[in-house]
């Protein structure tokens, strides 16, 4: 006889949770607290500085997404949910994905990379707009005469961001800014300049890049200069970046893609045009990779010269040009110099050591070339990629012997000096202090005043006092602006198109007053000509009058006085 078997008894299998376990909330709450840590800021301390917003902006992406695809991918695996269930919630998640991906596109994101939607079928709003704002005038119209308020280049007359005068009141609650006036206009990141009472900047309409002219005291447009050409890209938006200078009467306009106009102000008559990138046998395909964010130099222009960034890679050697020269009156090419790649910085002139020097800040490196022979009389190394950690912010001259330079991604503030002894060119200077957690101005300059430095580090504003990078105080949210000192005052234009007015002194952050200036993403410099501010942005520019101390009613009661004679 067989043995008897003993029947086995088959436990029924656990039912799957509907709900996640422990294992999946404990790894949620963990995501969760790396994403508090990294948005208030507390690892900066750990990793010395390189976090700024936008890096904490793309960790903070990266978390939620692996919160979420974790979320999903239990509901999917392991969760006790009915497979149609499943299907469903999946069919929907694609769904809205493809949807999302046919009917939005990235019209813009912000210096913080957060991005800003559209739909596919709606036009970019430069394209909305007029190629011409207005006809030139008649041939025989008078010509520009500089007046003692203009701004005529890039950063202020002295090319500092910094202005003596005039004297602002602060009372902006009492006394406010009075808007003169508010039109639309073509996109790009280009500042105005003036002369006398004609205001000059660059846009980008459709298809054309513009030089356009426009009436100071109304905003009415006076003449337009176009040349097909388009620069557009998703992280540094649409148009040119650079600000015109004008000299004698003339306006000098570098665009993105390369082109560099000499435009008579008086009448928008053409007297030169010249493609750079062409000119120097650059591969413009190549040459837009390395250098992604577009040509952004502003024109220098001496007493016969027209000086601006280079580029490459191209076939002829040297492979990079860092600048170039023009002739001022003919536009022929007079000289190059320097064989590093360009950054986002116009060339300035200088004395250093007793020496004038043209100062270039390269992709990797700021040099001081000698202006008559070309050669290179100091340099330091400043670390960047024109397609990625570029520089974007100028060197200032300090005195005879220090050099004070910043830029975001991690890097900061530093002052470079002059050694004891500098017979040997080039001159190597030395690091006097390098701070990285300080003034990390991503797209702005600072600002210098009484031996300290203002600027917007990662978008506060910032003091830090320049004999040693002592941060003296930091305040103020404006994201990714621009600064311009008036006096002891900043005019901060803040990322979103207010403008503030506060203290430049070392003891605290003040703010005296407010304006709703424009609206929307604003990384233009600001121009302050007299007591005229213009503002503007990728969509609308506007005028303003600055309430001056002790002059407004001296002002109000002289046509009173006047008629009571």
């Amino acid at each position: 006889m067989r043995p008897k078997q003993r029947s086995r008894s088959i436990a029924p299998a656990a039912a799957r949770p509907l709900w996640p376990p422990r294992r999946v909330l404990v790894s949620l709450a963990s995501l969760a607290t790396a994403t508090v840590l990294v948005r208030a800021g507390m690892l900066e301390p750990v990793v010395g500085g390189i976090v700024d917003q936008a890096v904490r902006n793309i960790i903070t992406l990266i978390l939620v997404f692996a919160a979420l695809v974790s979320l999903l991918l239990w509901f999917l695996r392991e969760s006790g949910h009915a497979t149609a269930v499943k299907q469903m919630v999946l069919g929907g998640l694609l769904g809205l994905v493809v949807v999302a991906a046919g009917s939005l596109r990235i019209e813009r994101v912000s210096g913080d990379l957060v991005p800003e939607f559209a739909w596919r079928w709606a036009p970019s709003r430069d394209r909305l707009l007029r190629t011409q704002p207005a006809a030139a005038p008649a041939a025989d119209a008078v010509a520009w005469a500089a007046s003692p308020g203009d701004f005529p280049r890039f950063l202020g007359p002295a090319g500092d961001l910094g202005l003596d005068g005039p004297a602002l009141d602060l009372d902006w609650t009492g006394r406010p800014p009075r808007q003169l006036w508010r039109r639309p206009i073509g996109a790009g990141w280009s500042g105005f300049v003036t002369c006398g009472d004609h205001a000059v900047t660059l846009e980008q309409r459709g298809d054309d890049e513009v030089v356009s002219c426009y009436s100071l005291p109304t905003g009415g447009p006076e003449w337009a200069v176009s040349v097909p050409a388009r620069h557009e890209t998703v992280l540094g938006g649409v148009g040119p970046r650079s600000t015109p200078t004008v000299r004698d009467g003339v306006v000098y306009a570098a665009g993105a893609t390369g082109w560099l106009h000499a435009i008579d102000g008086a009448t928008g008559r053409v007297l030169w045009k010249k493609d750079v990138v062409a000119d120097l046998g650059i591969d413009a395909a190549a040459h837009a990779a390395a250098v992604a964010w577009g040509r952004a130099g502003s024109p220098l222009v001496t007493t016969d010269l027209v000086i601006v960034p280079g580029g490459g890679p191209r076939s002829a050697k040297p492979e990079f040009v860092s600048l170039v020269a023009y002739d001022r009156a003919t536009g022929e090419r007079r000289w190059t110099a320097g064989d590093e790649q360009i950054s986002y910085v116009t060339p300035q002139l200088a004395t250093l050591g007793g020496r004038e020097v043209l100062v270039a800040v390269n992709e990797a490196r700021v040099v001081g070339y000698d202006p008559a022979a070309r050669d290179v009389v100091w340099r330091f190394d400043w670390p960047g990629h024109s397609n990625s950690d570029a520089s974007c912010s100028q060197a200032v001259v300090l005195d005879d012997r220090r050099v004070f330079i910043s830029k975001g991604y991690g890097i900061g503030a530093a002052v470079f000096e002059l050694g004891d002894s500098a017979t040997a060119t080039p001159w190597t200077l030395r690091e006097a202090w390098h701070e990285a957690g300080n003034l990390k101005t991503k797209f702005t300059n600072v600002a210098i005043h009484d031996g300290h430095a203002y600027g917007l580090s990662d978008g506060i504003l910032e003091c830090v006092r320049l004999a040693d990078g002592k941060r003296m105080w930091k305040g103020g949210r404006y994201g990714q602006g621009q600064v311009l000192r008036v006096d002891a005052l900043l005019l901060v234009q803040a990322e979103s198109g207010e403008v503030v007015l506060v203290d430049a002194a070392p003891t605290k952050h003040l703010v005296h007053g407010r304006l709703e200036a424009v609206r929307g993403q604003t990384w233009n410099n600001l121009c302050l000509s007299g007591r005229r501010l213009l503002v503007r942005n990728a969509e609308e520019a506007a005028c303003y009058e600055l309430p001056i101390k002790n002059v407004d009613v001296a002002v109000i009661r002289a046509p009173a006085e006047s008629r009571s004679r």
